[in-house]
């Protein structure tokens, strides 16, 4: 078991009970698989010795996984060469205005910076794989919300947050993580691979960009590409015929797709509804509970809520 290290929006960490509450125990099923690995919240709270795979779409994501799967030392280095150039993020109390204005605007600059030199990478050619990492972990840190946001380009286009505090001396945080990925398989692939990858009587989580509930509530350009009603419902294929292999699946998203799994076809699915506060839009007055979904294949009397304590994650 380990913290998530990075912020990502949609992250499961306030219904992390909630979920894991439809979860088979560990020793009921076989190997674990995530296809929409995000920031991984659910995966961290686990302890896999027997995990098989996680996958995402977003390249950049995943290089940071892989990196930080196989170089904790060398992602730190980095890591550091990034902290070290930062201006002070800590102001002294007694600077006066023009101080503190001018300390703000070096912050803001080397952010700008820093994303400037992350967007430059070429597609398909030659990169230092662990400096990237670095500055995906360090711009997830330091942009606004711990977003992820790409352009029709493909750049990331984030803009600064407002923090106290970085929150980067995580050094043991990462090794712990590091520790959890061991042997586990990274892919960056479209989640219907894991029809390739599921054997009978193992376990998927399916946490996918979820269906929005009004345009102003619309959150899926994780990349440059879009997940929508289609996607949706190839999803919902795809956890039919992984339930006829006798596959364990778990699927969190919005109500407004609970009618895929309403049909005859669908009748070993059930779900469950729950809420959790999201803090994606920028006005804080519009940020509040989001009603979500879990929808499971699992038989209610097979379902760790049924003889298992899930204590709450902080």
């Amino acid at each position: 078991m380990a913290d998530p290290i990075l912020k990502w929006a949609g992250g499961k960490r306030q219904i992390l009970p909630r979920i894991l509450d439809h979860f088979k125990d560990e020793d009921d099923y076989e190997s674990y698989h995530e296809p929409f690995f995000g920031g991984g919240a659910v995966f961290f709270r686990e302890t896999h010795e027997d995990a098989a795979t996680v996958n995402d779409i977003n390249p950049r994501l995943v290089n940071f996984y892989r990196v930080l799967q196989k170089d904790v030392p060398g992602l730190l280095d980095e890591l550091d060469k990034l902290r070290q150039r930062m201006p002070d993020d800590d102001p002294n109390s007694e600077w006066d205005h023009d101080e503190k204005d001018q300390h703000d605007r070096e912050i803001k600059n080397y952010y700008y910076q820093v994303r400037a030199l992350f967007n430059k990478r070429p597609n398909n050619q030659d990169y230092d794989k662990t400096r990237e990492a670095a500055m995906f972990l360090w711009l997830n840190r330091t942009c606004f919300n711990g977003l992820y946001r790409e352009n029709r380009s493909g750049e990331f286009n984030v803009p600064i947050g407002n923090h106290k505090s970085l929150g980067l001396d995580m050094d043991s945080k990462l090794q712990e993580a590091s520790n959890a990925l061991s042997g586990v398989e990274i892919l960056c692939e479209d989640f219907g691979y894991i029809l390739d990858k599921a054997e009978e009587d193992d376990l998927v989580y399916f946490d996918p960009p979820y269906d929005p509930q009004s345009s102003s509530s619309s959150f899926v350009e994780y990349t440059s590409e879009s997940f929508g009603k289609d996607e949706q419902r190839r999803l919902s294929d795809v956890a039919l015929e992984l339930d006829e292999r006798g596959v364990n699946v778990v699927i969190s998203n919005a109500p407004s797709v609970t009618d895929l799994y309403e049909t005859d076809r669908m009748a070993n699915f059930d779900y469950s509804e729950i809420g959790a506060r999201r803090a994606i839009n920028s006005d804080g007055d519009s940020r509040g509970e989001v009603e979500e979904v879990i929808i499971t294949n699992i038989d209610k009397e097979d379902r760790r809520s049924q003889h298992t304590h899930i204590p709450d994650y902080n």
